[in-house]
């Protein structure tokens, strides 16, 4: 097993720290100094630009570690999904990795997956199961 780089080391300790109720507390706290400290500085144009600025790096940082998290989740699932199609009598190993293939394609197996949950919901309404695999 490769070991993890430190990137990815950083993002999921920062996104599981940021994720925490304490650091909303926080952030909820350091928004209410600001506002409350606004008479102090006459609302002045600085006093606007220190909270954008903040807010604007903490939000442009943020978005790299939620995409990186992101990802990384997705894969995981996508693995999981994969092996439980492998893993499957019967199920259909075309359907793997399908995340990679191309759109049209893409779009060709969910017609076909639209069209036999159709077939299936009709089964249903004449008081027929739908379970069971549709091939003969």
């Amino acid at each position: 097993m490769a070991r993890a780089s430190w990137y990815t080391k950083f993002a999921k300790g920062a996104s599981h720290f940021c994720g925490r109720p304490r650091v909303f507390t926080l952030a909820v706290g350091v928004i209410a100094v600001w506002v409350v400290t606004g008479p102090m500085f006459r609302f002045s144009d600085t006093w606007q630009l220190v909270i954008n600025t903040g807010t604007t790096i903490i939000t442009f940082l943020m978005v790299f570690l939620i995409q990186n998290t992101q990802n990384r989740d997705t894969e995981a699932i996508q693995v999981k999904l994969d092996e439980l199609i492998r893993a499957t009598k019967g199920a259909h190993n075309a359907l793997l990795d399908l995340e990679e293939i191309e759109e049209d394609t893409l779009d060709a197996f969910r017609a076909k997956y639209q069209a036999l949950a159709a077939a299936a919901r009709s089964e249903l309404e004449l008081g027929n199961q739908d379970t069971g695999t549709p091939e003969p």
